[in-house]
């Protein structure tokens, strides 16, 4: 993924664990402030959800938002990547990530690198901060979930 934004965290859980969370789309609204509601379109034969629709309010930025996912890099035990890509938005004209999970000792590094574009005009090191943001966010409400629930 070209010009994204990327940071890691430590989660103290199996890797199995924190993709349980993040394919757990419907529960995002009780975790992820700025998800509101989360509605899964279609899902593949083994039941991982293919198409995800978002409606996301971020303050400045609200949007309803499609993604597809790829569940292809997930070994047995969880660990592996996933990755999405947009599919169709209001205001946003890009929003393709993906999540890196590896077993690290007594947890899951997780890496997620993120490359986001809106359609109104924005230099870029305000865009790279936006994902930055938005990462980082993530990371920590992803870590919280997961240790809150083991």
């Amino acid at each position: 993924m070209t010009d994204s934004t990327s940071s890691s965290v430590h989660i103290a859980a199996d890797p199995g664990a924190v993709l349980d969370v993040i394919a757990d789309f419907e529960a995002y609204p009780e975790w992820a402030e700025q998800v509101k509601t989360v509605t899964i379109l279609s899902e593949d034969g083994d039941g991982w959800a293919d198409q995800v629709e978002y409606v996301l309010d971020a303050g400045a930025i609200k949007d309803t938002y499609v993604l597809e996912y790829n569940w292809d890099g997930i070994a047995e035990d969880g660990s592996g990547s996933v990755s999405w890509k947009l599919v169709r938005a209001g205001i946003l004209k890009a929003l393709d990530g993906t999540y890196t999970l590896t077993t690290d000792g007594d947890g899951t590094q997780v890496d997620y690198a993120l490359a986001a574009d809106v359609k109104i005009p924005m230099i870029g090191m305000l865009k790279r901060k936006a994902e930055k943001v938005i990462v980082d966010t993530a990371l920590k409400e992803l870590k919280k979930r997961v240790e809150s629930l083991n």
